[in-house]
């Protein structure tokens, strides 16, 4: 009988407690540490990443003189996860982490990782200058004020490369195949 306690006891206590569902958590957890059928390259780590670089950062938005729909790859841009960059400092397809946009409210009502990705260029995006797309209309930059980002000096580090283009999921751009 005390063995059987005994056993049941250890058993408890190997069983593993079920934790709440965190989809997004999960999926930002996979991308840091490993690479996707997307993402070419070392997987983003402390090791890997590059290093801090302090930008001058500009925003842009749908209904501005000279945006379209797509970027300069011919992606969609997405809210809020596209940034123009000059090419020769960071390149096309980068993936990059900004600090200072982490728990923006995002137009899906979720919070920002911070994550974002270089797929467009811009004429006046020379040199360390970043222009970040906030979306639809100059309402869209109303949080980038409210912090800020516009026309200030903001921390981006390359965290990865991405393939194909980036898409809204949930809140959360992912990049996917073309």
């Amino acid at each position: 009988m005390i063995a059987g306690l005994v056993a049941a006891s250890a058993l408890a206590l190997a069983t593993p407690i079920a934790q709440p569902a965190d989809p997004i958590g999960d999926l930002l957890h996979s991308m840091a540490m490993q690479p996707s059928a997307t993402q070419t390259g070392p997987a983003p780590s402390s090791t890997t990443t590059g290093p801090e670089i302090q930008l001058q950062a500009t925003l842009y938005h749908a209904g501005a003189y000279g945006v379209g729909a797509l970027d300069s790859l011919g992606c969609r841009v997405v809210p809020m996860r596209t940034v123009a960059i000059d090419k020769r400092l960071i390149p096309r397809r980068t993936i990059l982490f900004i600090k200072e946009t982490v728990g923006m409210k995002l137009p899906s009502g979720g919070e920002h990782d911070g994550i974002w990705y270089a797929s467009d260029v811009g004429g006046a995006i020379k040199g360390q200058r970043i222009d970040l797309y906030t979306g639809s209309g100059a309402v869209s930059m109303k949080a980038f004020y409210a912090r800020g980002i516009n026309k200030a000096a903001i921390t981006a580090r390359q965290i990865g490369q991405f393939e194909g283009c980036p898409v809204e999921r949930g809140g959360a751009a992912v990049a996917m195949a073309q």
